[in-house]
């Protein structure tokens, strides 16, 4: 069962962030603060990390999960091409509450993609998610820390005992925005296609664009 920690949420302690990193390091699963939403973390890199992850939210394992990433130059290794609309939403949207959608580079796990050779990466704009996301050398999953098919879960009092259960560490930082997850968003077409409308309004990602000269 995971052991509840309170956190800082501007300014995680290096004791925290290095408990973190050696539970996620070893295999292990860490529910962590977002912006909206409390989300659950492993090594995108451990395959056995992330069915697990896939096992404790009871997802099946046909859908692709999103990644977390430290910063812009974390993409670099991760994609196989990185097309002008993406270079424009990530320098006016990161960190932030966006999730792209690129083709994957192959040493992503066929488990993150599910086969769809694709993969979604967030830098996000919660401090501690985004210090976890730098103490470790690997992408991490960012799936919301509910059960698949349940709401996603704002107040750590209200996560599911079977998230808890399963991970092996809570970060808790109080009751989050809440509201709607990440916008999500595939760049690997063109016109780019809005997958899902989350917090980012449409409006925004299309003003964006729309501003490219060759859009």
């Amino acid at each position: 069962m995971g052991t509840r920690l309170p956190v800082h949420t501007n300014s995680p302690s290096p004791e925290t962030l290095g408990r973190v990193a050696d539970i996620l390091t070893t295999g292990g699963c860490v529910v962590i603060p977002t912006f909206c939403l409390y989300g659950l973390a492993a090594s995108a890199f451990d395959e056995a990390a992330v069915k697990r992850v896939f096992a404790i939210k009871e997802r099946p394992l046909t859908n692709p999960i999103l990644l977390l990433i430290k910063d812009r130059q974390a993409v670099d290794a991760l994609v196989t091409e990185i097309p002008p609309a993406a270079e424009a939403l990530m320098a006016r949207l990161w960190p932030g509450k966006l999730t792209l959608v690129f083709n994957a580079h192959p040493s992503i796990p066929d488990v993150i993609t599910a086969g769809t050779g694709k993969v979604g990466l967030r830098v996000p704009s919660h401090p501690v998610a985004r210090a976890v996301a730098g103490a470790v050398p690997f992408p991490i999953t960012g799936t919301s820390a509910n059960i698949s098919c349940e709401g996603g879960v704002s107040d750590p009092d209200k996560l599911d005992p079977r998230i808890v259960r399963g991970a092996d560490l809570v970060l808790d930082a109080g009751p989050l925005h809440g509201g709607s997850g990440s916008t999500v968003v595939d760049v690997t077409c063109s016109p780019v296609r809005i997958l899902r409308e989350g917090s980012t309004p449409a409006a925004t990602i299309h003003a964006i664009l729309n501003d490219l000269p060759s859009f």
